[in-house]
């Protein structure tokens, strides 16, 4: 017995990539399955859908949807396109499921088995199914091609017989995927670059691409990184003197690129307009948080403003796609790695492995239902969806401190519910015992809130 894979073309008119690609789709075959491919869903990332039936797909329309087994998309689909999808079916995408409830409810209502490949956990084994990282990858160097480009100044110095060209100023601001890229790419580029992060350990990945690091590095800072390799909230008086630091800095750069952005939350504001307001004209500032808010103040999604002195804000949608033939390669091999785990070869058909860590992390909605923690009723997305305090430099969406924030709130109850229990402990033991507990509970919560924040 053999399923039928489907292929459809995005709808959303920001969207150029596509869920597969070529060798996707002829391995996908080789597994025993019927890949079907809308006409045209690979056009705006170079692929003709020639290149698709050479492999073994089957070109075909949006109504073919209906007959698939297992979706793969590039984002969630619509509530027009999923009342097209067989009950049951599988579907891989990049969800984005904070503040769509609506859309996460369609998808339950449908019947539809929904994963977010953005929930893939920061594990080994799952490193080749890890979307943010195989994207923000491409928006970190394609950031600094557009910065190069509004700047209309080269990058590297030159030196010639009619003079100098001073190489250009690059201020990177968040070391995540994305900011170590764009570290590289300008560097390869020949410019001058410094780069800030609240977390120590990248300062030496930052020297390594032979950039400059730039932080107040004080005790707090020292402290500032939790097991997991994740920044810590800083405290006020910090952040003001890194903010000092930051905007005495930024004054002096050509270009400044930031990419402090974590899926379903507001994006942290790290330049302010008095900061763009001190840049030199013909500076760029690049946006890469901007669909979540903006990290640069003045920033609007899908346009490039010039301000009153001159500096433009760059405030792109969609990067990643901005190099659509890239970015569906590696995009297509993260929906295949991440399939294929669900696939009995035997069989030849797709088998869900409820209990697998990959799909309990990443199940949206399974048999009718919201079966993600997160998402499974309205107090605990409510609970979810409240901003947590962010920081350059985690721009990952499985901060493990996420998870933990709404059962330390619940923690106050248990001392009042003791107190109400301690007339009847007559005897001294138990009331000891009774009174203990909360001292211990406070204890524990203060501990993981240390190892958390």
């Amino acid at each position: 017995m053999s399923g039928t894979i489907f292929i459809p073309r995005e709808l959303d008119e920001i969207e150029s990539r596509v869920g597969a690609s070529p060798d996707t789709v002829k391995r996908l075959v080789g597994l025993g399955f019927e890949v079907v491919v809308e006409t045209g869903a690979g056009t705006l990332s170079r692929i003709p859908d020639a290149d698709y039936a050479a492999v073994g797909a089957v070109i075909g329309k949006a109504g073919d949807a209906s007959k698939a087994d297992v979706v793969l998309k590039v984002r969630r689909p619509s509530e027009a396109e999923v009342k097209g999808y067989k009950p049951g079916a599988a579907v891989l995408a990049t969800m984005d499921p904070y503040g769509n409830e609506a859309g996460v409810a369609a998808m339950a209502k449908a019947g539809v088995t929904a994963f977010a490949m953005e929930f893939m956990p920061r594990i080994t084994r799952a490193q080749v199914m890890d979307v943010l990282s195989s994207q923000a990858n491409l928006a970190g160097y394609q950031a600094v091609i557009d910065g190069a480009s509004e700047y209309d100044r080269a990058l590297p110095m030159m030196m010639t017989a009619a003079g100098t060209v001073p190489a250009a100023k690059v201020f990177i601001m968040g070391v995540g995927v994305a900011g170590l890229q764009a570290i590289a790419t300008a560097r390869r580029m020949g410019a001058i670059v410094t780069a800030t992060d609240v977390r120590p350990a990248v300062k030496e990945q930052v020297a390594s691409l032979g950039a400059k690091f730039l932080a107040v590095e004080d005790e707090e800072f020292k402290a500032a990184e939790t097991a997991g390799g994740y920044a810590k909230e800083m405290s006020k008086e910090y952040q003001a003197k890194q903010a000092a630091l930051t905007a005495e800095h930024i004054a002096k750069q050509d270009i400044v690129i930031t990419t402090a952005l974590i899926p379903g939350r507001p994006a942290p504001k790290l330049v302010s307009a008095a900061m763009v307001a001190s840049m030199k004209p013909g500076s760029v500032l690049v946006d890469l948080a901007v669909e979540r808010g903006g990290n640069v103040e003045g920033a609007q999604a899908g346009k490039v403003v010039t301000t009153a002195n001159g500096v433009k804000i760059v405030g792109h949608l969609n990067v990643p796609g901005r190099v659509a033939a890239s970015a569906s390669l590696l995009y297509a091999k993260n929906l295949f790695a991440f399939l294929e785990t669900m696939v009995d070869k035997t069989a030849k058909q797709i088998v869900i492995n409820r209990d697998d860590e990959l799909v309990k992390a990443t199940m949206l909605t399974d048999g009718g239902k919201i079966v993600h923690p997160n998402f499974a009723n309205a107090a605990a997305a409510a609970a979810v969806d409240k901003p947590k305090p962010v920081v350059a430099g985690q721009n990952r969406g499985d901060d493990p401190a996420t998870d933990s924030a709404a059962p330390a709130k619940a923690e106050p109850k248990k001392p009042a519910e003791a107190k109400a229990d301690k007339p009847a402990a007559k005897k001294p033991a138990a009331k000891k015992s009774v009174e203990k507990k909360p001292v211990e509970k406070a204890a524990a919560q203060k501990s993981s809130k240390q190892g958390d924040a």
